[in-house]
């Protein structure tokens, strides 16, 4: 295993179209669903073959503390954004490193549709310092602010009804992304008229990130999409990031920005009623050996991210309705 997440962390954090590079992540995954050697080794082989990975981009410049920044969203630089927050970790330390840096990268949250938030979360989870570098590099390369300047003042702290009142905006059905990429969706969203003060909307409690997962977790009963899947997904990577992160409010609230940017996406879909919710809950579904199974056997790294995602909140919160959804993710029931 070591080797295999050596030769990952060596390749770029993307690969063309501008698509997150799972592999360094998943081999985590797996490793904490159960899989055995041969089944993560194949799942290495299988992925590099169907992907087409590629190096990171060399490094061209040398940043510094005072120039980093400078390179913010600028993918071309990841190389240079890897050398220089590898140096930062190997000098603070991961825990000084990221509450140094987070707060200036938390606005970009949304970059590569919330993947260098995964990546950031896998490596803290595996107390893994080359890996955090890397990470906060790839956030820092891909970084993406969807906010605009206003004056709103908040108007929920329901993130399910920020993300109602954000399905009801004029004109978002209009906006026109470059490609079908989530983080281009988002994006184009984002710049609608409509879409500004949306990032105002929210106001902070303490169990925001409770809330926000509770959200996360129905639309994506609702919805079964891909667009859902990351909110769902994204919370259990936020929750990694809580003994570390100096203040967990703006990252909360640029990600559920971006949440809410994507419900064009996915079609503008209604929230699912209480009553609708407990019914799931109530769906007979197989035990969580048979899915992680099933996800251990998938070749689809958003199978084996939700399930483990998805096992790990169940554990947390003891809600079936999440191995109701990896099971139906899994085709395990209808």
């Amino acid at each position: 295993m070591h080797i295999l997440k050596a030769e990952a962390q060596g390749e770029g954090a993307e690969f063309p179209p501008f698509l997150a590079n799972h592999l360094p992540m998943i081999l985590v995954a797996l490793e904490h669903l159960g899989a055995p050697p041969d089944r993560v080794v194949a799942f290495s082989r299988i992925y590099r073959m169907n992907n087409g990975l590629v190096p990171c981009p060399e490094v061209t410049v040398s940043l510094t503390a005072e120039s980093w920044m400078s390179a913010l969203g600028v993918r071309e630089q990841e190389g240079a954004l890897r050398a220089f927050f590898t140096q930062e970790v190997a000098r603070l330390g991961s825990a000084a490193a990221i509450q140094t840096y987070l707060p200036c990268l938390a606005p970009g949250i949304a970059g590569s549709a919330f993947h260098p938030l995964m990546r950031l979360s896998y490596a803290v989870m595996e107390q893994d310092e080359p890996e955090i570098g890397v990470a906060l590099g790839y956030w820092a390369a891909a970084f993406l602010i969807l906010d605009k300047d206003t004056a709103t003042e908040g108007v929920t702290d329901d993130p399910v009804n920020m993300l109602v009142r954000a399905a009801a905006l004029p004109g978002l059905a209009e906006a026109e992304p470059e490609s079908d990429l989530v983080w281009h969706h988002m994006r184009a969203a984002a710049r609608m008229p409509g879409f500004a003060g949306v990032a105002d909307w929210l106001i902070m409690r303490e169990d925001m990130l409770d809330r926000m997962a509770a959200g996360a977790l129905a639309l994506y009963a609702e919805t079964m999409s891909f667009e859902a899947l990351h909110a769902l997904t994204g919370c259990h990577w936020l929750r990694q990031l809580c003994p570390l992160a100096p203040d967990m409010a703006p990252l909360l609230r640029h990600f559920w920005v971006g949440i809410a940017a994507l419900m064009p996406k996915m079609g503008f879909p209604a929230m699912p009623s209480a009553e609708r919710l407990a019914a799931w809950r109530s769906v007979a579904t197989p035990g969580w050996d048979a899915i992680k199974q099933a996800a251990i056997a998938s070749d689809d790294e958003h199978d084996i991210s939700l399930c483990f995602s998805a096992f790990v909140e169940w554990q947390r919160t003891g809600d079936a309705l999440y191995q109701v959804v990896a099971a139906k993710r899994m085709g395990l029931i209808g």
